[in-house]
């Protein structure tokens, strides 16, 4: 693993526990969620999403890229494994796993109603 300076930027291991795509949205704007990633390191980041649900089994090992000193925002809606994906409505919780250190966000954009509502937190990290 390449390292920059005397300290990696980020974790390996990311948790965001309170995850829900709205089933719905008023107006001109789309409900939606995202996964905010910053790789701030020279190498990529290959990334193992696994999705966890309160009644069925998870959806693991959905992969992803983020490339070195860039930033990407992963629309969960759009992440699938063999077909399946995310249903909107659910409550699901979601884990990261990095071969470098990474910065995580989250993002939820909730359109369902005239006055939007943007709520954002840092994923936790283990």
């Amino acid at each position: 693993m390449t390292v920059e300076g005397s300290h990696a930027k980020g974790r390996t291991s990311w948790y965001i526990p309170d995850a829900y795509i709205p089933p719905h949205s008023s107006g001109e704007l789309e409900s939606h969620e995202s996964i905010c990633v910053l790789n701030c390191l020279t190498e990529d980041a290959d990334i193992r999403v696994t999705i966890y649900f309160e009644d069925r089994e998870p959806i693991e090992d959905i992969l992803a890229t983020v490339p070195g000193r860039r930033t990407r925002h992963i629309r969960t809606s759009l992440l699938s494994k063999n077909g399946e994906t995310i249903p909107v409505g659910v409550p699901y919780a979601i884990s990261l796993e990095s071969s470098v250190p990474i910065i995580v966000q989250y993002s939820r954009l909730d359109a369902t109603q005239p006055a939007n509502a943007l709520m954002t937190a840092i994923g936790y990290f283990g």
